[in-house]
């Protein structure tokens, strides 16, 4: 969803998320959103950083993306790479930086601070370049999401939960260790959670239905809801309002999606408003256990990702239909309706409708319609600029389209 309530004072140093130079490698899920508002551990970029400096991040990001995120020019601008994931090193050299500093790392922009207007695609305004040594994460492709997210789950736990008491759980549940910890509202009943492997984290208003398997680490966001006899290995992450059955590992919903019956997802990702319909699965194994490759949108081709675990990546309101089966390492774009027998293709365009016997394109009029009814569901308008940042995607993914 969009990031709203933005604070901005012309008198005070505004932080700035900036793109960067790899949203493109980023998509499909950086067609409906900024790289900081991708989502990891628990928290999304931005998130993090407003927790660390103390100020609501604004986004300098596509121009059709904009109109929903927001950049008020004019003031002193702390401005940092979108996909930096905060870690207290990286946290005190941005926030020493002076006016008309840059903070690098090898040939890699992390952070300056310019008084200067700059949009993000020029190049850099005259600073003094200082060095950055230290380790840091930093997301530049869909699959650094899952692959860090043990590591960003510790440090999110931590970040929210210091200092603070955990609501209780019920007496019904089983815990293994002691680090789960549950927000107001959150409901759990006849569970076993075991904390041994990582932290477990319950958002405000969470549900886990009975007889659920839970290993750490594990978010379930704010309003999100584990289904009965849910398993979840670590470390995944179930985002705000999404609703989980079957079996989920190393994955992230990033919010509003759901998966909400038997089937298995593993090393992926899920934008918002998607829908693996029942018995969905995916492979994140190749059966000769060779590396995973991926589909690129920068490159138009596939490229290597190191992994031997690689799973499905779906953007934005995107569908699978009951029993539909995915091939390892599987790109989605946004507002796909995948359904039928067979593993369909491994990369999916945009407005794409069909499976493994083919496709053809999806009617923007009749992918905004759908988009609306889903979005009402939770009580949520699709509104103008919603349909016409999904209208920019519809054009920019025609190219992939012409495949068919």
């Amino acid at each position: 969803m969009r990031f709203v309530d933005l604070v901005s004072n012309s008198n005070t140093m505004n932080t700035v998320l900036f793109d960067g130079p790899d949203r493109n490698a980023l998509l499909p899920l950086t067609y409906t959103r900024p790289v900081g508002l991708l989502r990891i551990g628990i928290l999304t970029l931005a998130e993090k950083w407003e927790r660390e400096l103390g100020s609501v991040p604004q986004f300098l990001t596509q121009s059709y993306l904009q109109a929903a995120f927001p950049f008020e020019p004019g003031g002193v601008h702390r401005y940092i790479l979108g996909g930096l994931c905060p870690n207290p090193g990286l946290v005190e050299a941005i926030a020493e930086l002076e006016s008309e500093q840059s903070l690098w790392s090898g040939t890699h922009l992390l952070a300056f601070v310019s008084g200067m207007e700059w949009d993000g695609i020029s190049p850099l305004p005259e600073t003094e370049r200082i060095e950055f040594e230290a380790s840091f994460h930093c997301i530049r492709r869909p699959w650094d999401l899952f692959k860090l997210n043990a590591a960003e789950l510790e440090a999110d736990f931590e970040r929210i939960t210091a200092g603070r008491q955990s609501a209780p759980i019920s007496s019904t549940n089983t815990v293994l260790g002691n680090r789960i910890f549950a927000e107001p509202g959150a409901v759990a009943e006849a569970s076993v959670f075991n904390t041994l492997t990582g932290p477990i984290y319950l958002g405000v208003d969470t549900e886990v239905m009975e007889g659920c398997l839970v290993r750490g680490g594990m978010a379930l966001c704010d309003h999100a809801q584990l289904k009965m006899g849910a398993k979840v290995y670590g470390a995944s992450t179930i985002g705000p309002h999404s609703r989980v059955g079957g079996e989920l590992s190393n994955s992230i919903l990033t919010g509003y999606s759901n998966k909400g019956h038997d089937g298995f997802l593993g090393n992926s990702v899920l934008g918002e408003w998607c829908n693996l319909g029942a018995d969905t699965n995916n492979s994140n194994l190749k059966n000769n256990y060779d590396e995973v490759k991926l589909w690129n949108y920068e490159r138009r081709g596939f490229e290597r990702t190191g992994l031997q675990f690689c799973g499905l990546i779906m953007g934005d309101h995107s569908k699978s239909g009951i029993n539909t089966m995915f091939n390892t390492g599987t790109v989605v774009g946004v507002s796909a309706n995948v359904f039928g027998s067979g593993f369909p293709r491994n990369f999916i365009p945009s407005f794409s409708w069909g499976g493994a016997q083919g496709f053809t394109e999806y009617a923007l009029d009749k992918a905004l319609a759908t988009a609306a009814r889903v979005t009402e569901r939770r009580s949520i308008e699709l509104d103008d600029i919603d349909r016409a940042i999904l209208h920019a995607v519809f054009e920019q993914s025609a190219e992939f389209r012409s495949a068919y």
